[in-house]
């Protein structure tokens, strides 16, 4: 299964092969130690070098409370009346349904995901490329796409995608996708990667936005046992990239708030004094993170 499909949840595998997840998380250690897979939070990829892109069913059950975490800080960064890019993917799409109570919205999108979960948003307007439909992710690419955006101008593009690492950025395994991920990106003044602990360190074969081109990543905080991601994390900040991690405590019946959620983390060589022109998140949350943070800066 991992290797039709690039990644695969460990509750699939549990489904597939009729056991509990316990068990199925120890077959894939043992598999890992045998080189034969890699584990990422609540899955398994391929081993090593440029991991395949899964589709959108396993792509879904993959570190969901995560993303729900990452999508609800990330919406504290979209105020009253912005224009705003939204590329294709899960962590976009959860974006997506929190940004529909935000008045007076522009969204462009080439996700037929993101433009579902604002189709009832009657204070959201919604733009969408043209293009090729592709798939595995419900998104459009190609020419049409491309095209769709030129001369576009917004206060922001909000991306994901299959891997991150300091030295090339952000990248995926598909080209069609790719490409219209980088028109995306020249549409925009800021670039806000949205990705979660499980992306990062991994290397996919195209890149989209190479890393002195991201304004901010708005991911989670690593567990203890995830060594690369935490020194991923410290690698982006020393290369200017600012970070924003979102916890991922107890569910709750509504959203939390940003500044709740959130806190801002400012690393040795982070990037400072970004043009924010109004577009930065609000000042509740920057304070509240200036607060949080206070006895850790230098």
């Amino acid at each position: 299964m991992v290797r039709a499909n690039g990644a695969v949840s460990l509750r699939e595998l549990a489904r597939v092969v009729q056991t509990s997840e316990v068990t199925v998380r120890r077959d894939v250690r043992a598999l890992e130690a045998e080189g034969l897979l890699d584990r990422r939070h609540g899955g398994a990829v391929l081993p090593g070098g440029f991991t395949r892109e899964s589709g959108f069913p396993q792509k879904s059950h993959l570190a969901t409370a995560e993303k729900t975490a990452i999508a609800d800080l990330a919406a504290g960064f979209v105020e009253e009346g912005d224009a705003v890019v939204v590329g294709a993917g899960t962590t976009t799409q959860e974006l997506a349904r929190r940004l529909a109570r935000v008045p007076g919205l522009t969204v462009v999108t080439n996700s037929l995901l993101v433009a579902q979960a604002l189709a009832h948003a009657n204070r959201v307007e919604v733009v969408m490329t043209g293009g090729t439909l592709r798939g595995s992710n419900y998104a459009l690419v190609g020419s049409g796409a491309e095209q769709s955006l030129q001369g576009l101008r917004v206060s922001r593009a909000f991306l994901s995608g299959s891997g991150l690492t300091a030295e090339r950025g952000l990248s995926t395994s598909n080209m069609l996708s790719a490409s219209v991920d980088r028109a995306l990106v020249q549409a925009a003044s800021e670039v806000v990667v949205l990705a979660d602990h499980t992306k990062l360190g991994t290397d996919t074969m195209f890149q989209t936005v190479p890393t002195d081109v991201i304004t901010r990543l708005v991911t989670d905080e690593p567990p203890p046992s995830e060594e690369r991601a935490a020194t991923e994390l410290q690698a982006l900040a020393d290369q200017g990239v600012q970070l924003s991690v979102a916890g991922t405590g107890a569910a709750v019946s509504e959203p939390p708030r940003p500044a709740r959620l959130a806190r801002e983390v400012s690393l040795p060589g982070q990037r400072r004094g970004r043009p924010a022109n109004g577009t930065g998140p609000t000042t509740q949350l920057r304070a509240a993170a200036v607060a949080d943070l206070a006895p850790r800066r230098r």
